[in-house]
């Protein structure tokens, strides 16, 4: 996408998205430079020409001296929740010839601000959402030092995400366990605190869960009504008057931090995705993988992960985004790297050949083949469903990387009712079969000749001479062997035999009529002599 102006932005994304309340002095023609999340209770930047202003968590009577400052500071626009754009605030935003768009009541914040950076054409620089976090750690110690006790920032699911490192401040063996493993410990008793914390409308206080312990001052974290995590400070008997109230703030901004990071990494993996996709389908520029994160000339390795087809239509869609976390979950661990994507209902990932991996193709080839194995074992376990993996060949050119993909696409096509995981190395003979079966399909050259012949004169007397002579080709032309896979008499092997060169000319002495008849047998007959087909 590439909108620069409020006009190229409407027209981007459209309603019921984004809808225009009011147009700015100059029209819809305002130039937009980029998207800015502003927290109630921030200071406003001085200057921010042409910035689009989300306006989290802002009371409608605040409305005026924002569009105040913002007009100030040469932005753009502001962005209010549905239930914001009263008459008042279109007012506003009118008299300091503002823009003002309205996104929908129940649309998160920070999905907002990934669709309209990503709309812009706007694109996070290198460790912007890290940043965001560092930016927590300097905000943990702001709130300590305001509230008067050691403080730690969690998101919802407990996980520390920055604390406090003020001297002298008081913490006990709880704080210190959760800053170690960055993970509040899991107990009953936590549990329902945490409940009283999600339930309360600001900050709670908390008692001690034994004797060791300190009680806490808490309070949720939210930016229009989602929950986004939690702020704990440590209770020592000696917090500020206005202790509260400060707590609140910091939560304030704290939400805005996380929004930020938050919408910077799923910007980021949107990014990513979209990179990858070109890789996969061959119209990548050559300095892609490098973009991803692969050095120069690394070994990569496309896998495709499927669904067995046995899910519903309706559940489909939803079950292959499961599965795209799972497998993004343990690629991630495994080589620090996201290149994994949703294309075509089937999920794929880039594996790169690591340091420790390149002692031989055998080896990463195993390597590569056991994470396979064990996100299929888990996706029966967790997600109950089943999957298939298919493993291209390993590459080194970013343009080999689509033939990597149609290896592994070809793959889960040849793999048989009772095989979960396969290297196209292991199935080479399968694939090259299957693709001669495509490419002599239609074509009249490549499919006549004596197995049809054979064929036809099985269906109109009865024989079974295209078995026997299938039986026989794979028995290497031992009579002996091919009896047994027919389960006949030998003399009745060769008995077939003679009638075939009497009834239809097939001369099984010249290695080419074998050969073709050989490759029409296995491509087009799709008979087995062993019985399978």
């Amino acid at each position: 996408m590439d909108a620069r102006t409020l006009e190229d932005l409407i027209g981007t994304l459209g309603e019921p998205l984004l809808r225009v309340l009011s147009a700015p002095a100059d029209g819809l023609a305002t130039r937009v430079s980029e998207i800015l999340l502003y927290g109630h209770g921030d200071p406003f930047p001085r200057s921010a020409p042409g910035a689009l202003v989300l306006t989290v968590g802002l009371p409608p009577d605040q409305v005026e001296p924002l569009a105040r400052d913002a007009a100030a500071a040469g932005v753009a626009g502001l962005v209010v929740r549905g239930g914001a754009s009263q008459p008042e605030t279109v007012a506003a935003a009118k008299a300091h010839g503002l823009a003002l768009l309205a996104v929908d009541e129940d649309a998160a914040w920070h999905h907002v601000h990934l669709l309209l950076a990503s709309a812009i054409g706007s694109r996070p620089g290198p460790g912007d959402s890290g940043a965001a976090f560092g930016d927590l750690f300097s905000l943990a110690n702001a709130v300590a030092a305001a509230v008067g006790g050691a403080t730690v920032i969690e998101d919802a699911r407990q996980r520390i995400l920055a604390y406090s490192t003020l001297p002298r401040q008081a913490v006990d063996e709880a704080r210190r366990q959760g800053i170690l493993g960055r993970q509040v410990p899991s107990s009953p008793e936590n549990s329902e605190q945490y409940r009283v914390l999600f339930a309360a409308p600001g900050p709670v206080r908390l008692a001690a869960l034994d004797g060791e312990e300190l009680p806490r001052l808490a309070v949720a974290v939210r930016a229009g009504g989602e929950t986004l995590g939690s702020v704990w400070v440590v209770d020592d008997g000696h917090l500020a008057p206005d202790g509260e109230e400060a707590l609140a703030r910091g939560a304030s901004t704290a939400a805005l931090l996380m929004l930020r990071a938050r919408a910077g990494e799923e910007l980021s993996r949107q990014l990513t995705s979209d990179l990858l996709r070109r890789l996969l389908d061959g119209s990548a520029d050559p300095g892609a993988a490098q973009r991803l994160g692969f050095a120069e000339g690394t070994l990569v390795r496309v896998v495709a992960f499927a669904l067995d087809g046995a899910v519903s239509m309706p559940d489909e869609e939803q079950t292959a985004l499961r599965l795209l976390d799972l497998v993004r979950l343990h690629c991630e661990a495994r080589y620090g790297r996201h290149a994994c994507v949703l294309a075509d209902g089937r999920v794929y990932a880039l594996l790169p050949v690591t340091g420790a991996e390149s002692g031989g193709t055998a080896g990463r080839k195993e390597r590569h083949r056991r994470l396979a194995e064990d996100i299929v074992r888990r996706a029966a376990q967790a997600l109950r469903i089943r999957v298939r993996a298919g493993l291209g060949d390993a590459v080194a050119e970013p343009a080999a990387v689509r033939g990597s993909r149609d290896d592994a696409d070809l793959v889960l096509r040849v793999l048989g009712p009772d095989e979960g995981v396969a290297v196209v190395t292991e199935v080479r003979a399968r694939v090259t079969l299957l693709r001669l079966r495509e490419l002599m399909d239609g074509q009249r050259e490549l499919t006549a000749g004596s197995w049809r012949e054979v064929l036809a004169y099985d269906a109109g007397h009865g024989t079974d001479y295209a078995r026997t002579l299938v039986c026989w080709l794979e028995a290497g032309g031992d009579v002996a062997r091919a009896a047994r896979l027919l389960a006949v008499h030998p003399n009745t092997c060769r008995y077939r035999l003679r009638q075939l060169r009497q009834h239809l000319g097939v001369d099984l002495d010249d290695p080419d009529e074998r050969l073709v008849l050989w490759l029409q047998s296995r491509t087009l007959g799709g008979l087995r002599g062993t019985g399978r087909s």
